[in-house]
């Protein structure tokens, strides 16, 4: 194997070539215990898989699950649908993001249909932190309440507009 200064002077007429190669040159280097150690991490041993009793969705680019991950809520309903929809098309793609952000939105809506089922009414204003948006600033709650109104009636107007 060839010294970092073999490989540096053989790559240096490319700009920033080795820039972290080098241990003295470390974000860590004071703190880390270089023991030259770092170099061989793809010799490691797969940890064991964490064992799995609910649907897990993955990246269809991967061969297997990461072998630790969260299982708090797994895919349900409308949301569920479009969830592994998302997870057909490749992560590089907006057919990936984009169905999961509108996915999450669908999620919250059945949230509270989930808490009224269940006998619970939410409280949206606490929960969603308006109380101290009103209290530490006031002028975007207002201006979001006259966006929210002006829309409103723009639909509204259209919406009898066309009848």
């Amino acid at each position: 194997m060839e010294s970092f200064e073999e490989l540096k002077s053989r790559y240096a007429h490319i700009p920033g070539w080795g820039v972290d190669a080098d241990p003295e040159n470390e974000p860590t280097y004071p703190m880390k215990n270089y023991t030259g150690e770092d170099h061989e991490r793809l010799n490691w041993q797969r940890p064991p898989v964490q064992q799995t009793d609910v649907e897990i969705l993955r990246s269809n680019e991967r061969p297997y699950i990461t072998a630790v991950y969260g299982t708090t809520n797994p895919p349900t309903a409308l949301s569920g649908r479009i969830r592994r929809l998302a997870f057909k098309q490749s992560e590089s793609s907006m057919g990936h993001w984009l169905p999961l952000l509108i996915a999450d939105r669908i999620n919250v809506v059945e949230g509270f249909f989930d808490d009224f089922r269940r006998g619970y009414i939410p409280n949206i204003f606490k929960e969603k932190g308006w109380g101290a948006e009103w209290k530490y600033n006031p002028s975007r709650i207002v201006k979001r309440l006259f966006v929210a109104g002006l829309i409103a009636t723009v639909l509204i107007s259209v919406g009898k507009g066309k009848k």
